[in-house]
């Protein structure tokens, strides 16, 4: 799908653009397991093209409440924010055609090989990541092969690895990761995040173990301050997830900051998601 051109430099800001908008439906996203329309969105002579997914669109999960999807949407982009690093495109939680949902920002990624960025992941053969990679694991490639599974040494993923480990995030896969056109990268589908269990699952474990730039840090200690009780940030997340979910956010933060160094698989849940794609 071909988006709209960009929005203009106006004085209507994205999230007022997503939360005041015309919203129009102009397909279906068919790779989804859950609704995803691809929507235009227009306000005072700005347009954009967004992605709508209706709560009346979401699969029922057994390890999180029904219904809840879309708020943890918006709640991985408040915290995105929160910590300075933009990583996730403006989403709000808004009525649509479909009743409420989520609706965020289209994000085009170049399609042609000219275009488009560095690889961010693959696979490669043998026991070393190369340079500028780090290894993740061993993939099964078929006919009793197997290839070790690696990601770039890219400070944006690094960033991303921190905001997934804060989140618990269990689904980072590869077609989640968006390298626009500008050099930016944004990340996409955190609807099952935030649970008070440990389920972090991700493409990203390179780092584990390694200690914690000074950048993430200084991020999650900006971070704890606002999750405290009475914070803006702390009044925004308890309209979208639970008391325990807060409680379980905090504990991470807390956590990482304790130790200092990005999270290791913790053994009692699969590490990579699946299928990894």
């Amino acid at each position: 799908m071909s988006a709209p051109e960009r929005i203009p430099p106006r004085s209507v800001s994205p999230q007022q653009l997503l939360t005041l908008g015309e919203l129009t439906v102009v397909g279906r996203v068919p790779e989804a397991s859950n609704a995803v329309l691809y929507c235009t969105v227009e306000y005072q002579g700005v347009s954009a093209a967004c992605v709508y997914k209706p709560v009346a669109g979401e699969r029922p999960l057994w390890d999180f409440p029904e219904g809840t999807l879309a708020q943890r949407e918006v709640a991985a982009y408040e915290l995105s924010e929160a910590m300075g690093w933009g990583l996730i495109p403006p989403t709000v939680l808004r009525d649509g055609p479909y009743g409420r949902g989520m609706v965020q920002l289209w994000i085009e990624v170049p399609d042609t090989e000219e275009e488009a960025a560095a690889p961010l992941l693959a696979l490669v053969e043998g026991d070393d990541p190369g340079p500028g990679w780090k290894a993740v694991g061993y993939a099964d490639v078929g006919e009793d092969r197997t290839a070790l599974l690696v990601h770039a040494d890219d400070e944006r993923l690094r960033r991303l690895a921190v905001l997934d480990a804060v989140i618990n995030n269990g689904d980072r896969k590869c077609g989640h990761l968006l390298p626009a056109a500008d050099g930016r990268l944004y990340a996409m589908d955190h609807g099952v995040t935030f649970n008070a269990d440990d389920k972090l699952r991700t493409l990203l474990w390179g780092w584990a173990g390694e200690r914690l730039p000074e950048e993430a840090l200084d991020a999650l200690r900006r971070l704890s301050a606002e999750l405290a009780e009475g914070r803006p940030l702390a009044a925004r997340l308890a309209e979208l997830i639970t008391p325990a979910e807060i409680d379980a956010l905090r504990a991470r933060v807390a956590e990482l900051l304790r130790t200092g160094v990005h999270r290791k698989p913790s053994g009692q849940w699969p590490a990579i998601p699946w299928p990894p794609v």
